[in-house]
């Protein structure tokens, strides 16, 4: 359904925002955005700016705008206002950034190998039988601290410390955290914290592959 709406609040070191369509007057129809669904070329989002976008219901999690974009911006690859692609069922959705592509690409890669090697050092005896099978209970728990700390930034509550959040990835918790981002949209717009999330998936490799090589 489109509509057009003004942005009524605005976190940008959270990448999340509020869009109140035009004919709304109350707090409980502000339909909520992230910053991936925003299209404005060099505008940014901002409180009070008038924009055009697409609602959607998602399962009980109510309504989100998508394809955000201010009124005047028009989409310079096509000279025509942004439009999301369709799915089968006729419903849009909005495409992955690029680096998300990529992360994409390079997880197909790494999970797989990841489990294949877990299970190569347990065969062979470089890799304790039950610390092997716990790993994957640890991308449970990374899952579950992103998950709490979204949770607790939406009603204002006490947060999980980055620290912590990049702390379970190190250990083995990574391939959860990574898909905790993606499904729950948390952590994921901020170029710092994703940095340092890739720096703890480098170190726990390299930290396997140390280990693994003075277990022989």
């Amino acid at each position: 359904m489109n509509k057009q709406g003004t942005i009524v609040r605005w976190d940008a070191e959270r990448g999340y925002g509020f869009v109140r369509a035009a004919a709304a007057a109350t707090v409980e129809a502000d339909v909520f955005f992230h910053i991936r669904d925003f299209r404005g070329g060099s505008t940014a989002p901002s409180e009070g700016l008038q924009v055009r976008y697409e609602e959607i219901h998602v399962g009980g999690k109510g309504p989100r705008a998508m394809a955000l974009a201010p009124l005047d911006y028009v989409d310079p690859r096509r000279g025509l206002p942004p439009e999301l692609p369709r799915r089968r069922d006729g419903s849009r959705r909005a495409p992955p950034p690029p680096h998300v592509r990529v992360e994409m690409r390079v997880m197909a890669l790494l999970v797989p190998l990841y489990l294949g090697v877990l299970a190569w050092a347990a065969w062979t005896q470089r890799l304790p039988v039950p610390l092997a099978l716990s790993v994957p209970l640890l991308s449970v728990l990374a899952f579950y601290l992103y998950w709490r700390d979204k949770f607790a930034a939406q009603r204002g509550a006490r947060r999980t410390p980055e620290v912590v959040l990049h702390a379970a990835g190190l250990v083995g918790g990574w391939p959860g955290a990574w898909l905790a981002q993606r499904l729950l949209r948390h952590k994921s717009a901020k170029p710092s914290f994703r940095k340092a999330y890739w720096v703890t998936v480098a170190l726990h490799w390299a930290a396997l592959a140390l280990w693994l090589a003075g277990a022989r």
